[in-house]
């Protein structure tokens, strides 16, 4: 009897929805460029069904097995900018709101110039 994983039955909707579609653009960055899928699953160092599973967009897949895809097929620096701090708008806005509303220098310092 088949064992199914958590990620399939407990992941969200648009996260399910998000993963299928990267693995439908591994596959089509794959085509493309015309390599098999045996040839790419050699240069990933995982089994044909692996990648197969991937490109289906089973959540399931481990994301090392995602990052090694994208390093193949030349996307390791999209994958690095994820979640780039600068590119984290709600993060920036949160920390923007956290910061003090007034600021004013300490008596502790001696400024007499």
């Amino acid at each position: 009897m088949a064992r199914t994983s958590a990620s399939k039955t407990s992941l969200p909707e648009p996260s399910r929805a998000a993963i299928a579609a990267l693995g439908r653009d591994i596959a089509t960055a794959r085509k493309r460029r015309r390599i098999p899928q045996q040839l790419l699953a050699d240069r990933m160092l995982v089994g044909r069904q692996t990648l197969q599973r991937l490109e289906a967009g089973d959540p399931a897949v481990s994301l090392g097995a995602f990052a090694s895809a994208l390093f193949v097929l030349g996307f390791t620096s999209r994958l690095q900018d994820l979640l780039a701090p600068e590119r984290d708008a709600a993060g920036m806005s949160e920390e923007i709101a956290r910061l003090p509303r007034r600021t004013h220098a300490s008596s502790n310092y001696d400024l007499d110039f």
